[in-house]
């Protein structure tokens, strides 16, 4: 994995503008800490920062090819995972390859099949290549953006990054934030309207997107999206196609030229990828697979089971460590380490975020590195087989089920800032938007529907806040991290399969539980889902609420304005805010809201945030 930038200009001359281009590159140097390049041409400048995973002595970038005698330049952030097959195809007509790189793959393929090369690929990517003779730049997007790219398109240039801080590093890139962007924030976050950049200016590559740039203008077109069908598979067929597919994806996700393992936090989800890692394994005679795991001090002393969170982990990592005998690394993160990685943690992001759940995964992935350098996690499963509790509750969608709490947000806003925006029509507007792309299918019943619109959501306005979180945070130390749950041909399968089949046995996720009969213990099989651990130390809440304290009494406090004092004052005060009932997802409940608040802020003053 990478870190990729890039500015063409047809009225400024950028080989007299080489240290724009390599300041931007350098501020991704976390994503990539191996090596960096840029190329300079008069009307385009391409940046890159390198984490060496596949080829590692010979797939430096920027990497040039040529056509007809025409250069064409590659910047790329991502793994195709079907390279070798791509490769060989091209090899049978006619083109030769100097690497065993996935980036020259990917780039002869561009010179093969032109714009339909997306077509082929089965991976996570941003990438743009940059065609000189014609004065041509194509980007793309992989179809569920695990990868990100941002990208800003003013008067005279285009401007374009794998982050939001490389693309402030350029001149004219401000940090500037409308009544839009205020809104994002304020009632959005840590979630982010796909295609919004936050920033005034900047807007994002929406997953499964291409995007052209000639001198004539910008053109942006979806070449993925998800469509609906009727499934006509059997059950029996339904379980055998998913189990296939598992196998095909994390095989062919397990391919590295260095150390590979997988987060295990004892769930079915991150279970059955390391199940299936170790099958791969022996397989393949790779050595013992290496697994981790995180937690925090003293939270087998102060958990307590509720809802969303029924049981710990530790007991079902040992089972899994012991029935496949991997090589097993705990992380137990303190409280003071999980308070002053919160700062961190939204720079690594660029934004406030999912407060103490990113900070912890930063931390977890700067210990993961110590040890290897590509790991496999379980992100996607909930999203397309239905594991949330939110799937299983019969209530009317009316708005984003996992954030529910726009009223409570309200409460403790300021009235200035309530008066410059229209917070419900805001939050009614994004729903609406969502609703209406929503694939229908019209054998649908009216339960079928729902969960078809349940599951759309889920998988374009939820699943990418953990995408996120994931890339931002493991990029920050060096960690790439893979997805096989967001392999495209299983999420397109499992978003057509009826509800009924999906919970068979009446279980979340009963489907998948089925396919991986025989693969996992029963006692991991079937487990109640829990979420990503967080801390349960009253310490940590003390903490962040003193945090929060402090900002309120600091008159230079840039968050002050937009917030109401006395009703986070009354929180900071009251015996329940431990016990705050979640307002983002599942984990974010009231220490979350505090840790957050204090990344706002951070946020709001690192940056320079300015309002328009």
């Amino acid at each position: 994995m990478c870190g990729i930038v890039g500015w063409i200009d047809w009225q400024v001359n950028k080989l007299n503008h080489k240290a724009i281009i390599e300041g931007m590159t350098e501020t991704l140097s976390p994503r990539g800490p191996d090596a960096q390049g840029v190329w300079l041409s008069p009307n385009c400048a391409l940046g890159h920062r390198r984490l060496a995973v596949m080829d590692v002595e010979n797939g430096a970038q920027p990497m040039v090819r040529y056509k007809h005698e025409a250069p064409y330049t590659i910047v790329y952030n991502g793994e195709l995972y079907n390279a070798n097959e791509i490769r060989d195809d091209l090899l049978d007509k006619g083109w030769s390859f100097s690497t065993t790189c996935d980036t020259e793959v990917l780039l002869i393929a561009y010179l093969h099949w032109g714009k339909q090369c997306v077509d082929y690929f089965n991976g996570i990517f941003a990438f743009a290549i940059w065609d000189e003779k014609d004065q041509h730049l194509f980007a793309a997007r992989d179809r569920l953006g695990v990868k990100p790219f941002f990208y800003s398109y003013l008067q005279n240039s285009f401007i374009f990054a794998s982050e939001l801080k490389a693309m402030l590093a350029h001149p004219d890139i401000k940090p500037v934030l409308s009544e839009e962007g205020l809104s994002e924030i304020f009632l959005q976050a840590p979630a982010r309207t796909p295609g919004h950049g936050i920033f005034e200016g900047i807007d994002e590559l929406k997953p499964g997107h291409m995007l052209e740039l000639t001198p004539e203008g910008l053109s942006i077109k979806p070449y993925w999206t998800l469509k609906s069908y009727k499934h006509e598979q059997s059950f029996e067929e339904t379980v055998e196609h998913i189990r296939e597919l598992l196998l095909d994806t994390v095989k062919r996700q397990m391919i590295s030229d260095v150390p590979i393992g997988t987060l295990l936090s004892g769930g079915l989800d991150s279970s059955a990828l390391s199940a299936l890692a170790v099958q791969y394994g022996k397989i393949s005679n790779t050595e013992q697979l290496r697994t981790f795991s995180v937690d925090y001090i003293d939270n087998d002393k102060y958990f307590q089971a509720h809802h969303f969170q029924p049981n710990q982990d530790r007991p079902f990592i040992e089972l899994m460590r012991t029935t496949l005998q991997t090589e097993h690394y705990y992380e137990t993160l303190t409280t003071e380490e999980l308070v002053q990685a919160l700062h961190p943690a939204m720079i690594a992001r660029d934004l406030p975020g999912m407060a103490d759940i990113d900070a912890s995964l930063l931390l977890f992935s700067h210990q993961i590195k110590k040890h290897v350098t590509v790991a496999i996690s379980g992100e996607g499963a909930d999203e397309i087989f239905g594991g949330y509790p939110w799937f299983h509750q019969q209530k009317p969608l009316t708005q984003f089920p996992w954030a529910t709490a726009t009223d409570f947000r309200k409460s403790f806003l300021s009235s200035e800032l309530l008066s410059e925006i229209n917070a419900d029509k805001y939050v009614e507007q994004r729903f609406l938007e969502a609703k209406a792309e929503v694939p229908t299918l019209k054998s649908d019943s009216s339960e079928d529907a729902r969960i078809r619109q349940l599951t759309y959501f889920n998988i374009t306005r939820f699943m990418p806040t953990l995408l996120d979180r994931k890339d931002r945070m493991t990029m920050a130390a060096g960690l790439e991290v893979r997805v096989p749950f967001c392999d495209h041909r299983l999420v397109e399968y499992v978003f057509n399969i009826p509800w009924e089949m999906k919970t068979k046995g009446d279980r979340e996720k009963g489907i998948l539980r089925k396919a991986l009969e025989g693969i996992l213990p029963n006692e991991v099989l079937y487990r109640k889902k829990s979420p990503y651990p967080k801390t349960h130390h009253p310490h940590y809440l003390k903490a962040v609420t003193s945090l929060v304290d402090t900002i309120l009494n600091d008159s230079s406090s840039p968050i002050l304005p937009f917030i109401n004092k006395d009703k986070i004052r009354s929180f900071i005060q009251s015996t329940e805010a431990n016990s705050l009932q979640p307002w983002f997802g599942q984990l974010m409940s009231g220490p979350q809201l505090f840790a957050f608040l204090f990344q706002l802020n951070s946020w709001l003053k690192h940056y320079n945030v300015q309002i328009n």
